[in-house]
């Protein structure tokens, strides 16, 4: 896929395949005045992995916490044929799992079993389903057998795998993570980048690690000032020295 500037929106992305997200002209702006979001447009086809990538301040946390309500500005923003709106948050919600940058966000239970546990408990379902849910969603992220252990006395690695824990048994179609690789040893990143590669769900993933951009992700979304600025093929965006530079990014080798 060819480098797409900030004034095209993909309509036809990777053949047939329906957008599961997809944005068009968002804006917003923070009560402060500041400016995050300036019109940004894209579109993400389900079972896609992507990546967003750009320098602090680009609008990329801002643009995640949209996926699924946390902030909602002006524009269009819908998630599996759903426009955000008040009425399909609840749906919206339950196909959009969020994992933030500090697990420590997420995880606020006595044990891992129970912050895994939390979502579908209050879904309302049966005590069975919700225990189906924590064991399926724990053997996925490879810590079942952490499942009585306190979430707080994890590794930092542990407690990015139970977070994503907590949005799987919640059955997610959409994982948005936000700098999934911060903080991890080698060993943990590693890790971390064969469990998203082997997750078969859309992704939209907002990272600094342009190694992990360079090994796990097809396409790269590059932002800078609130607007896309670059949408393509990742190989050909990270041959781009001059596009990467004029936006504070750089491969290390």
């Amino acid at each position: 896929m060819p480098i797409q500037h900030a004034e095209t929106i993909i309509d036809n992305l990777n053949g047939s395949r329906p957008a599961t997200v997809h944005v068009a002209n968002l804006h917003f702006r923070y009560p402060d005045g500041t400016l995050a979001l300036n019109g940004v447009s894209l579109q993400v086809a389900h079972g896609e992995k992507v990546a967003l990538v750009g320098p602090n301040g680009a609008g990329k946390s801002t643009l995640m916490l949209h996926l699924n309500g946390l902030l909602q500005g002006e524009g269009n923003v819908e998630v599996g044929g759903l426009s955000l709106t008040k009425e399909h948050l609840p749906l919206i919600r339950g196909k959009v799992g969020m994992v933030f940058q500090n697990p420590d966000d997420q995880l606020f239970s006595p044990t891992v079993f129970d912050d895994v546990a939390f979502g579908p408990l209050h879904m309302g379902l049966p005590e069975e389903e919700v225990r189906k849910r924590v064991q399926n969603a724990l053997a996925h992220v490879g810590m079942s057998d952490a499942a009585s252990r306190l979430s707080h006395h994890l590794s930092i690695g542990q407690k990015k795998r139970v977070a994503i824990a907590t949005v799987l048994s919640m059955d997610a179609e959409i994982l948005a993570l936000d700098e999934p690789s911060a903080g991890l040893d080698p060993r943990a990143r590693r890790s971390l980048i064969g469990l998203l590669r082997e997750l078969p769900l859309t992704m939209l993933v907002s990272t600094h690690d342009m190694m992990m951009v360079r090994e796990l992700f097809a396409r790269t979304i590059v932002m800078d000032g609130g607007r896309v600025v670059a949408d393509g093929d990742t190989a050909t965006i990270l041959a781009d020295q001059a596009l990467l530079e004029a936006h504070g990014l750089e491969l290390m080798v």
